[in-house]
């Protein structure tokens, strides 16, 4: 048998933790999680604490993605469908099992977070017309 290393259950912790603060509504990958946890390139350990954490730790398990925005169950499968029924009751759009991570990413974009999300066509058609109208000195 193996020895237990003693800094295993403190980095469950921090990975629970990391898990535990993606706010509804919002994605991070398995990657991102392992590195706020102070555990860079340990994506694998955040995929194992989370299936050993069962349903008793109420992680909300399913705002952890791959780093492509993939879903990690294969499609089709319960938990596949679970997790898009979860991410979509909290306005995260799933397309063909990927979600857009420059949308949906946890903290991923200063800017957004500061001014809001960027303005739509529309929005800029506006003020591009009212710029235009405005007499110049």
């Amino acid at each position: 048998m193996k020895p237990v290393r003693a800094e295993i259950p403190d980095a469950h912790a921090a990975i629970r933790s990391v898990i535990a603060s993606i706010p509804a509504g919002r994605v991070s990958s398995y990657g991102e999680v392992a590195a706020r946890a102070g555990l860079p390139g340990r994506a694998r350990l955040v995929g194992k604490v989370l299936g050993e954490a069962g349903a008793e730790a109420a992680l909300p398990w399913q705002r952890v993605l791959r780093s492509d925005g993939r879903i990690a169950f294969p499609p089709g499968t319960r938990a596949f469908r679970e997790q898009v029924r979860r991410l979509a009751g909290e306005g995260v759009i799933v397309r063909s099992g990927r979600v857009d991570l420059g949308l949906h990413g946890w903290e991923r974009d200063l800017d957004t977070q500061l001014w809001g999300p960027p303005a739509s066509s529309v929005a800029r058609k506006i003020v591009r017309k009212v710029t235009r109208s405005v007499p110049k000195r």
